[in-house]
């Protein structure tokens, strides 16, 4: 876990994998939305808040394909796992997973 990495560090820029944390705080909840969605990666993220109405805006906001709020990372074959931008297309695992090998059609038949 590193505390008050600068904006310009690679840890804010560079899409990470592994077991790291970089913590930032914000004075203003916009600032906080705007520096989540500000690179083109979108696989994870996590937030922290006191607040059901600041949760709420998050989970409406932020451009992750997983999203947990005041939690650890909770996986499980039964949801979805995937990002969006560049971190990825689609998901794997859950219901969702499932899409892709479907080819969606709409029938009709007027009995005469």
């Amino acid at each position: 876990m590193f505390n008050e990495v600068p904006t310009e560090a690679r840890l804010f820029n560079d899409e990470p994998f592994g077991p790291v944390a970089a913590i930032r705080g914000f004075d203003h909840f916009d600032e906080a939305i705007a520096e989540a969605n500000r690179l083109p990666y979108g696989l994870a993220g996590y937030a922290f808040t006191g607040s059901l109405a600041a949760a709420d805006l998050l989970t409406r906001r932020v451009e992750v394909g997983m999203l947990w709020v005041n939690m650890p990372s909770m996986p499980s074959a039964e949801l979805p796992f995937g990002g969006v931008k560049d971190s990825g297309y689609g998901s794997e695992g859950g219901p969702e997973a499932m899409e892709c090998y479907l080819n969606t059609r709409s029938i009709a038949i007027r009995n005469v």
